[in-house]
């Protein structure tokens, strides 16, 4: 066989099949999912074998929604003799480029994480042998493929590679984050993530600067408003409920006990607009879209929360509306980029940005 396996948040199995179906398609690439509720992973089969690595390739991890990890799944190895596991292991790589990096990864639900262990013992044998064959680089090497073996049972196991232009550099693709003990609320986690994720590390120091200017609409209790005036900028917090006492004390917060639909600023000098209201995502999607076609701010940072069922396509209409008024405002060169983070729940963050010329 050979196909793409797709890592995810267990319960949005059927998100991550119908959007890689989607954008296969568009790569003229064809197959069928296999998908297993709460399994935390989707199986894509290629009708084509070579499709598999062209899938890895080509089709941009970046703009994969739902997605945590994916790669170019070559060889399913089951009913593995538990006394000796790296035999069969390195057979099923016999054929393989060589690579870079070793990761074995498990699903990050209940039974997977119980095989983390496990995984973290056969490591280090395991990439031992692949080095003797030949077939992993001494030291790690960005610039070769990253071998992958991912367990599902502790005698099964889906074995392929992706490419380090087109991964996640995170294990198991999960950005992992420790709650700032003065954080007002856990929600904060999902703003941090998404500027980890979006923005540039080398671009920090000017986008992420202190001194600028932010909006942060429904901002109570202030979790997100937090990780703004922790990066020393000034924000508007806006909101009907009531602030964390300590960041009102910083000096750097300003209360507006307003309606975050109908608020507008008093100067044309903010350069982040996050949200993170409970609402429905197409109105919250053309909210957003119209402070930055206004060039009311210059990036915004915002939650899209999800139903329950077909959170796909309820993305997708959202995107659309997005895009629709830029066109209307003749926006000319804009960056949206949208993900289901490691810290979200029931919703994707979106991030939007004005480029210049």
């Amino acid at each position: 066989m050979a196909g793409l396996v797709l890592y995810c948040r267990s319960g949005f199995e059927n998100d991550v099949a119908n959007e890689v179906q989607d954008k296969a398609s568009l790569l003229n690439v064809y197959g069928y999912v296999e998908a297993k509720s709460n399994s935390g992973f989707v199986l894509f089969h290629c009708y084509q074998q070579e499709h598999a690595e062209v899938l890895s390739k080509k089709l941009d991890f970046s703009r994969l929604i739902f997605a945590r990890q994916h790669f170019a799944c070559q060889q399913i190895i089951e009913n593995m003799d538990i006394t000796d596991r790296i035999s069969p292991l390195i057979e099923a790589v016999a054929d393989f480029p060589l690579c870079g990096e070793l990761r074995v990864e498990y699903a990050d639900t209940t039974d997977g994480r119980e095989l983390s262990k496990f995984c973290r013992k056969i490591s280090v044998p395991l990439r031992q042998a692949l080095r003797k064959k030949n077939k992993l680089t001494n030291k790690d090497n960005p610039k070769k493929p990253v071998l992958h073996v991912f367990f599902t049972k502790n005698d099964k196991a889906y074995i392929g590679f992706s490419f380090t232009h087109n991964n996640s550099p995170l294990p198991l693709g999960i950005m992992r984050l420790k709650f700032p003990f003065d954080a007002p609320s856990r929600s904060t986690l999902k703003l941090d993530e998404a500027f980890q994720t979006f923005i540039p590390k080398d671009e920090h120091d000017v986008r992420l600067q202190g001194g600028l200017q932010a909006v942060d609409l429904g901002a109570c209790p202030g979790g997100w408003t937090y990780q703004l005036v922790k990066r020393g900028m000034f924000v508007q917090a806006v909101d009907n409920g009531a602030m964390d006492e300590a960041l009102m004390e910083t000096g750097q917060v300003t209360y507006c006990p307003e309606d975050g639909f109908k608020f507008q600023p008093k100067k044309k000098n903010i350069y982040w607009l996050v949200c993170d209201m409970i609402e429905q995502p197409q109105r919250v999607a053309k909210l957003m879209a119209t402070w930055v076609a206004e060039q009311s701010c210059k990036e915004a940072m915002f939650n899209l929360k999800l139903p329950m069922k077909r959170r796909y396509e309820s993305v997708q209409g959202a995107l659309a509306i997005i895009e629709e008024v830029m066109k209307h405002a003749n926006v000319g060169r804009y960056q949206m980029q949208t993900k289901h983070l490691y810290h979200n729940r029931e919703e994707v963050t979106v991030h939007l940005r004005l480029l210049n010329g």
